[in-house]
């Protein structure tokens, strides 16, 4: 009971030093970011609220501007599920990526921080 009421209340923490802290989101021209918005539209994250790798994979989103769907795969069985059964395994994060109508799952925090890095940073900035 103890060890449950502690880890709710670091979860907590996480998020709200995530929301303290946040950094700027990138700013590019409207045509640029336009394709930025589009090219997201292909992209998944399931994610639990309060996992720290998942503040991190949200935190670099933020940054690069990318409106990419959430998934909650604690709280929603039906997602929980697709992670499951789609993505081989329930982990968090995991970037699920439509392209060419194949869905490619990407796991490791570090992994997917990188796939973002390279696939929008590069977008031209203001």
């Amino acid at each position: 009971m103890i060890i449950k009421a502690l880890r709710l209340g670091l979860g907590q923490l996480i998020v709200g030093l995530d929301l303290a802290t946040r950094p700027a989101p990138m700013k590019r021209a409207a045509e640029d970011q336009a394709a930025v918005e589009r090219a997201a539209g292909h992209l998944t994250l399931y994610q639990f609220k309060a996992c720290p790798f998942c503040v991190k994979i949200r935190r670099t989103l933020h940054r690069l501007n990318v409106p990419v769907a959430l998934r909650d795969a604690r709280n929603d069985a039906q997602h929980r599920q697709a992670l499951a059964e789609q993505g081989g395994k329930i982990q968090v994060p995991c970037l699920r990526i439509e392209e060419n109508g194949q869905s490619t799952w990407l796991y490791e925090s570090k992994a997917i921080a990188a796939y973002l890095q390279q696939r929008f940073a590069a977008s031209q900035a203001q």
